[in-house]
């Protein structure tokens, strides 16, 4: 049975980007006989808001879609230091002081992995990339579009998993991976921006003894300059458009046919990894 999940984070407004993915999750899980999932990701520290998940449910329910709920992240804070703290007695994470502003955005170089911070520093911890892929050995995984992929998780480098932040306990990268195991995800369907995010997480499933799912990495909405859709960007949202009197159900037939609104495109998606 396929069962899929559409996981917003309560910081913003969804925009059509997210009503995009989550009708693919939907209408896959429906294809397939299966179970639609929403999962909620409350760990964002302060950002998180409540209201926001409330109009979340309300905007799906606008495009006609119905699904089943599973926990929140926030209750599951302690499975993320339980698996922190199995990686960490595996020798493979360790501790970084570095500022995102001192990474300027680039691959991390390992810096603190050569010189530890002093006790008592606040630290995130990453993962030791080479020894992980080590005591992996190689990986592979499968994209419905893109196909078989070699696991290449070393091209993001030692990657974070526990924040410094103590309001946001874990990362993406190890949240979202043991979120999919605990509900039971067969079939990963997100945005191809997260294709590479797809290696890092195969490796944590072989780490964990996790199951590993399929994925699928589907096309972006664009806005007219050709960028993606954004909460960061204030693209217009869709309780404006629900508010406003819009018929959602139309709207969510305009999507699946790909008849977009003023401005937006789709990007070409995946036919090759990237």
């Amino acid at each position: 049975m396929v069962v899929t999940r559409f996981a917003p984070s309560p910081n913003g407004p969804l925009h059509l980007g997210h009503a995009y993915s989550a009708i693919v999750a939907h209408d896959l899980a429906l294809s397939g006989g299966g179970r639609f999932l929403l999962r909620i990701e409350d760990i964002d520290g302060g950002r998180s808001r409540e209201d926001l998940a409330q109009q979340f449910r309300d905007d799906l329910a606008w495009l006609g879609l119905a699904w089943e709920e599973m926990p929140p992240q926030s209750s599951r804070v302690d499975e993320y230091e339980v698996a922190a703290a199995t990686l960490k007695a595996m020798g493979l994470l360790y501790p970084c002081q570095c500022t995102r502003a001192q990474l300027a955005g680039s691959v991390y170089s390992g810096r603190c992995k050569a010189n530890p911070p002093p006790p008592g520093t606040a630290v995130a911890w990453r993962l030791d990339m080479a020894a992980a892929m080590a005591r992996s050995g190689p990986l592979s995984w499968v994209d419905e579009l893109a196909g078989i992929q070699l696991a290449r998780p070393d091209l993001g480098g030692d990657v974070v998993l526990v924040r410094k932040d103590a309001d946001t306990p874990a990362s993406y990268h190890l949240a979202v991976t043991l979120d999919d195991a605990a509900d039971g995800v067969t079939l990963v369907t997100r945005g191809a921006d997260l294709f590479a995010a797809s290696h890092i997480h195969r490796l944590l499933q072989d780490l964990l003894g996790l199951p590993v799912p399929r994925w699928h990495h589907h096309a972006l909405l664009l806005d007219a300059e050709g960028r993606k859709l954004a909460k960061r960007r204030n693209s217009p949202a869709l309780v404006d458009r629900r508010l406003g009197g819009e018929d959602g159900l139309v709207l969510a037939d305009q999507l699946r046919r790909g008849q977009l609104p003023g401005g937006i495109m789709l990007s070409a998606g995946l036919r090759d990894a990237p």
